[in-house]
């Protein structure tokens, strides 16, 4: 049995020792679940983007594992195959690293530790939206970028997980989603989600939001991540970057939740992040359909850095840390082991 979403969207569900993702990549037209049996079909589920968000294939990962040691495979040969899925998403790697750190191929143990992460999750993220909501004022309006919710994470979600908490609160006014080229999760993904929480919120092309901040329609910025290393900088959707240089430039807010997973402390600076280059084709098609000249190059990093000095507040399980540094990242984190969480 898997863990339980408080939101009225769920995307990962483990029923009778077989893993079901919600196929993201055709949301919000049609819900279509696809079955994973192995580690390899989890594998190719979270490269396909089947499922996307760095807690959502961290999730993911776990549950593949166990699903692995199920079927009596090759351990170490599955850690391989499903580390090597996405480059970028640390949370990945932390839960392959947790399942493995067990010495155990016993699948009943496996397959707990799995629902475990998953469940720790959901509690991450709701602790996670207070502590981020916390900080926002009445009357709010925010913007976001890509999908963070309960799609993206094992429910209700990280940067949208604040909004949902802030806007349970009594505390945004609006919220605008941007599209998110080329593969566009803010039009297709947090546009549902928001439509199912019946929260006040417009779609905005990528290239509008210059305009709408210059305009002082918005107020924050909110947003997830993929990676964040020992100095607050922070790996995220590309895109997320030009956010931050234009929140600055118009005085705005810029806020990010991740959980303490997402942080990788052997990495001292941004620089050192992998950056995974996606095919050209999601820029020059949409859906199959040609949009540049045949055979054109195109650039698709999936990620861009922001620097910690443009970020305001990350927002986590275990509390805010203001104005991201080294050492305020490394006091979170000595806070959040005397209090005996995992980090």
């Amino acid at each position: 049995m898997s863990a339980q979403s408080p939101s009225r969207v769920n995307a990962i569900e483990w029923r009778n020792n077989r893993l079901y993702l919600l196929d993201q990549r055709i949301l919000p037209h049609e819900q279509v679940w696809i079955e994973c049996t192995s580690a390899a079909d989890t594998a190719i589920a979270i490269r396909d983007m089947v499922v996307r968000g760095a807690p959502a294939i961290g999730i993911t990962a776990a549950y593949g594992y166990a699903l692995e040691a199920l079927r009596g495979g090759d351990m170490t040969e599955t850690f391989r195959v499903l580390a090597a899925s996405r480059p970028t998403a640390v949370n990945l790697f932390w839960a392959l690293e947790r399942m493995a750190t067990l010495g155990t191929t016993d699948a009943a143990s496996l397959v707990a530790e799995a629902i475990r992460i998953h469940e720790e999750d959901i509690a991450a993220n709701l602790a996670m939206g207070n502590h981020g909501a916390s900080v926002m004022p009445e009357g709010v309006r925010i913007y976001t970028h890509c999908n963070t919710g309960a799609l993206a994470t094992g429910g209700h979600g990280t940067a949208l997980g604040v909004i949902r908490s802030a806007w349970n609160d009594g505390k945004v006014e609006q919220v605008y989603a941007g599209e998110t080229r080329p593969w566009l999760q803010g039009a297709r993904l947090t546009a549902w989600e928001l439509q199912q929480d019946n929260i006040t919120a417009s779609l905005v092309c990528d290239g509008a939001a210059a305009q709408l901040f210059r305009q002082g329609k918005a107020d924050w910025v909110i947003v997830g991540a993929d990676r964040i290393t020992a100095n607050g900088d922070v790996a995220n959707k590309i895109g997320t970057y030009s956010l931050a240089v234009l929140a600055r430039h118009h005085g705005m807010k810029f806020m990010v939740a991740a959980p303490l997973s997402t942080f990788d402390l052997s990495l001292s600076s941004g620089d050192q992040i992998p950056i995974e280059q996606r095919p050209m084709s999601e820029v020059t098609s949409i859906k199959g359909i040609q949009i540049a000249p045949h055979e054109f190059p195109a650039i698709n990093p999936s990620f861009d850095v922001t620097p910690a000095e443009l970020i305001d507040v990350i927002a986590t399980e275990a509390g805010l840390i203001h104005n991201p540094s080294k050492e305020t990242v490394a006091a979170l984190f000595a806070r959040a082991r005397a209090e005996g969480r995992q980090a």
